[in-house]
């Protein structure tokens, strides 16, 4: 690992910081933690054992390769049901490791990851490596094509990985031998090869045939114990090397994946938000453009709605405009524009000559037309101001033209004026 000149009291006290500000965040809207309400609770769950400095360690593995006895065997007692039943665990477990130091080491028994009908307990196994700081990776043999790929995706993890090759008593010493060499070839890249172990999870009896000098045959049992040796002193110098740093990193690559989560959250709040805000003013606008009786003010009432609707946007998005700017950001947009702009134009001066000629009263049909065309100019504008906004103030890489032309590509120019069209006339017949 990295030395980043820091001790693992340091990363915890940092880590500890992180998932506090995240807990405290009054910035979070209440619909967006509840939505998040698990997540958050893990967080607290994760600060508790930062500050009591516990290491959490999961087991996971095909159905039936030992996990369960293998953690019985470590911690030195039955603490994990064992059974000849396939698949017997069925939800996540916990056991603490008494046997280091105060007992701050606790082991996370899952289900098997190839269990039949067990989509989700492997998910949740997957989950539960997501939020331990060491993960026991157990196969009884050659690792197979399904356990590789479970492999490799808890790599994507950033956790340490200890791979076992349990039931090792079921071998020769050459065969042993041989299936090191084998998982080390596979998995290089993957596992540290220091960290493929050997481990006979269960002990085990077996019987001989002993015969004297006389040739008398006496038939005996030898009993080998479980022998857990070699991945008791691997997990011993992971955690007293790196033990603190590793549940520092655990818990602030959790922090940061939630903090995602909550942005992502957030940001799909506001776009509904923002989206019935834009509807709102785009109504207003249409509206109000319709019902001018003076034409020339006509783009002056829209002007002013469209600022309107920049500045309400920017407040939402945390990021507030003066008057100025949001006009200043629409004079940019409908550079953009210019072709739809000069259309809009057009519109509005021949509405306008029509209200010249009734005395400033156009008919609904007109009215309604150039409503449509004020509405849909609010549409675009809204929308350039809402992607520009949620972006912190930016276009992006591709600039205010793509960013403009991609969301005039994305509407329907013809079915939307349609159907502002139809709004603004039923709301110009309620208002008579």
């Amino acid at each position: 690992m990295e030395d980043t000149g820091l001790s693992g009291d340091n990363h915890l006290e940092i880590a500890k910081e992180s998932l506090s500000h995240l807990l405290d965040d009054k910035r979070v809207p209440e619909e967006v933690r509840e939505s998040l309400r698990d997540d958050f609770q893990q967080v607290e769950k994760m600060l508790e054992k930062i500050e009591q400095e516990h290491i959490h360690i999961s087991v996971l593995g095909r159905v039936s390769v030992g996990k369960s006895s293998l953690l019985n065997a470590l911690i030195g007692d039955e603490q994990f049901s064992i059974s000849p039943l396939h698949g017997e665990t069925k939800q996540n477990k916990f056991a603490s490791w008494h046997e280091y130091e105060d007992g701050g080491v606790y082991f996370i028994d899952t289900p098997g990851i190839n269990e039949i009908d067990g989509e989700q307990r492997a998910k949740m196994a997957h989950d539960v490596a997501a939020r331990s700081d060491i993960i026991l990776f157990v196969v009884d043999g050659d690792m197979t094509e399904t356990e590789y790929q479970a492999l490799t995706q808890l790599v994507a993890e950033s956790r340490p990985i200890v791979l076992v090759l349990n039931k090792a008593d079921r071998y020769t010493q050459a065969e042993n031998k041989a299936l090191l060499k084998t998982l080390t070839e596979k998995t290089t890249g993957l596992v540290a090869a220091e960290n493929i172990v050997l481990a006979t999870s269960r002990s085990t009896s077996k019987q001989y045939i002993l015969v004297d000098k006389e040739g008398n045959e006496t038939e005996t049992t030898k009993e080998f114990p479980a022998d857990v040796a070699e991945l008791k002193t691997c997990l011993w110098s992971i955690v007293k090397d790196e033990g603190k740093t590793l549940a520092a990193i655990n818990a602030s690559l959790f922090a940061g994946s939630l903090s995602d989560q909550v942005a992502d959250k957030i940001m799909l709040v506001r776009k509904d938000v923002a989206e019935k805000i834009i509807h709102a003013y785009c109504i207003s606008k249409g509206v109000a453009v319709a019902v001018n009786p003076i034409p020339i003010t006509d783009l002056m009432a829209a002007a002013i709605i469209d600022v309107t609707l920049v500045v309400h946007l920017s407040k939402l998005y945390n990021l507030p405009l003066t008057k100025k700017e949001a006009g200043e950001l629409i004079t940019t947009i409908a550079a953009q524009m210019v072709l739809l702009v000069g259309t809009i134009w057009g519109i509005y001066a021949v509405s306008s000559v029509l209200k010249l000629g009734t005395g400033g009263l156009s008919t609904l049909l007109t009215a309604s037309a150039q409503g449509a065309v004020a509405y849909y100019s609010t549409l675009v504008v809204g929308k350039a101001a809402q992607n520009y906004l949620k972006q912190g103030k930016s276009w992006g890489k591709s600039g205010a033209k793509e960013a403009v032309q991609s969301i005039l590509n994305s509407l329907d120019r013809d079915s939307i004026m349609k159907q502002a069209k139809g709004d603004i006339m039923n709301r110009l017949k309620a208002g008579m």
